[in-house]
């Protein structure tokens, strides 16, 4: 973990965007007006969140121009948006936005059997680092997989980062991964959960989006409305 003597605190939000399928500009839009509305270092969005959960929504390059008003919102408030997409080579993917643009952060390591029929696996685990603080991504199934917040927490994280879709019959079922991650590694864990419906079947989706502390305690919870977020103060 950080050397918490070096680093201020980090003001971190989890959003829950509504969405319009395959529309990666409208998409934008409502994850620009949330980064605005949190006004955070860090804001974080669910699996998928440009284009929906659809599977069969083309690639998106980070360089493409209709992320440009999302670039712009976090130009503004100084914040760090990890947002979901498809990108080349057929991943499942976090992308790291800020006032520079947007890159591809991490590629999703534990795909689910629909998933696994167009996507490839991600190679590794990965820590962005922001303002001393270091955060340890993951998407969705990637939460199920002991091994994987092991491997990732083994790097040594301050926050376990997931971007979820999830029914809303298993919204107990994130929350207990969650639990287990937060109590299991001592981390703080942030997860930003799908609200409202999106494609692949999930026509209820679980929102309730949440940030726990290490001891599993919940920090900050949204309801299970589209366009909400919350966020704590990480010190």
């Amino acid at each position: 973990m950080s050397d918490a003597s070096t680093r201020g605190p980090l003001r971190i939000a989890v959003a829950q965007p509504s969405y319009v399928a395959y529309d990666v500009a409208a998409n934008v839009s409502a994850h620009a007006a949330l980064v605005h509305a949190a006004d955070c270092r860090v804001v974080v969005f669910p699996e998928l969140s440009l284009t929906g959960y659809e599977l069969d929504a083309p690639p998106l390059d980070p360089t493409d121009p209709r992320l440009a008003p999302l670039v712009e919102a976090c130009g503004r408030t100084g914040t760090l948006a990890l947002a979901g997409a498809p990108v080349a080579g057929d991943h499942i993917a976090t992308l790291a936005v800020d006032h520079d643009g947007a890159r591809v952060a991490y590629r999703k390591m534990s795909l689910g059997t629909v998933e696994a029929r167009r996507f490839t696996p991600g190679p590794e685990p990965v820590v962005e680092t922001v303002d001393g603080w270091r955060l340890g991504l993951a998407i969705c199934k990637d939460t199920g997989v002991p091994e994987h917040a092991a491997w990732t927490c083994a790097l040594g994280v301050d926050v376990y980062v997931a971007s979820v879709v999830d029914h809303a019959a298993d919204a107990a079922v994130q929350d207990e991964r969650a639990v287990r991650i937060a109590t299991a590694h001592r981390v703080v864990v942030a997860v930003a959960s799908c609200a409202g419906p999106t494609g692949g079947g999930f026509g209820e989706t679980a929102g309730r989006s949440a940030i726990w502390a290490p001891d599993g305690s919940v920090l900050a919870r949204a309801g299970t409305a589209p366009d909400e977020f919350v966020q704590a103060a990480l010190t």
